[in-house]
């Protein structure tokens, strides 16, 4: 055999194996649904709290999230 037909025939054969490889894969079955929780639930981050919002505190939560996008977004404010 010629060394180009060794390369092609082993080429071939590492496809072959490749694409057989893609029939085996594990079965992945679903576990239980989670639930996400409420954004105000979770525990404030000490680096960007303001300090008026307390975990679990919705009406709190609401002001701040209005506050941090009134100021944050608003290209009135941030003009000099």
């Amino acid at each position: 055999m010629s060394r180009p037909s060794k390369v092609l025939g082993l080429s071939v054969a590492v496809v072959f194996l490749a694409g057989l490889s893609a029939c085996s894969e594990q079965a992945q079955p679903l576990g239980a649904a989670k639930k996400d929780a409420a954004a105000f639930t979770g525990t404030p981050v000490t680096a960007n709290h303001s300090g008026t919002w307390k975990a679990g505190d919705k009406t709190a939560w609401e002001q701040q999230i209005k506050t941090r996008t009134q100021n944050g977004q608003n290209e009135y404010t941030r003009a000099p």
